[in-house]
């Protein structure tokens, strides 16, 4: 698990992306990859999520693929049996949590409350995903719940864009954003792959002006 929130939080971005034809996947991980951000992560809240995964990680290897708005174990067994590497769901659902760590699979559940966190502390997780971000105070928020739980980290996603971003990865409680800005569903609709390679590149070098 702690090998996963490194690689997380070297990209400072994680794009939460959702895919409802599965003919787009190769041509956004192509996009994703040439912005120079080899990471998604594929929320089930499309049918094409599962197929869309195994695409992606069978054209590249090396990208880390994840799965989001994950709401069961049976989800849970769909996206590794695609190739996800890891789990991210919206909030703390603790048969989900318990699962992923019994399997060594590494899991980002939502948490927006102290007693949340409390319990994946716990449960001995150090990154939490904090949604939806902006709604519930964004940096403030996250800088309060951080405090008496200092071995937590957060990764905030929910309202995040390029607008904001320099905000969040300026606060040490975080590790990295999730966001959707850069692969939005109008965008992949429209086939605009070169657009999100374009957008994707301007958020990698947003987070290397943050972190310099």
């Amino acid at each position: 698990m702690s090998t996963m929130n490194e690689k997380i939080a070297e990209f400072g971005v994680v794009p939460v992306v959702v895919l409802e034809d599965v003919k787009d996947a190769k041509p956004l991980a192509d996009a994703l990859m040439k912005g120079g951000l080899p990471c998604a992560e594929i929320t089930f809240r499309a049918d094409a999520v599962e197929e869309s995964i195994r695409i992606m990680t069978r054209e590249y290897p090396d990208m880390l693929v994840g799965a989001g708005t994950v709401l069961t174990v049976e989800q849970v067994d769909k996206a590794v049996n695609a190739g996800a590497k890891f789990i991210v769901s919206p909030g703390f659902d603790a048969e989900i949590v318990d699962y992923c760590m019994e399997k060594g699979i590494p899991v980002f559940p939502g948490c927006i409350t102290p007693s949340e966190v409390a319990q994946a502390v716990k449960r001995g997780l150090r990154v939490l995903k904090f949604f939806p971000a902006e709604q519930f105070g964004g940096v403030n928020t996250i800088k309060a719940l951080a405090a008496p739980y200092m071995t937590i980290k957060f990764m905030p996603t929910g309202g995040v864009n390029a607008g904001n971003l320099k905000d969040y990865l300026g606060c040490d409680k975080i590790v990295c954003c999730g966001g959707s800005w850069m692969v939005k569903g109008d965008l992949i609709k429209a086939g605009e792959f070169e657009k999100i390679c374009e957008l994707t590149a301007e958020a990698v070098e947003l987070v290397k002006k943050v972190r310099m």
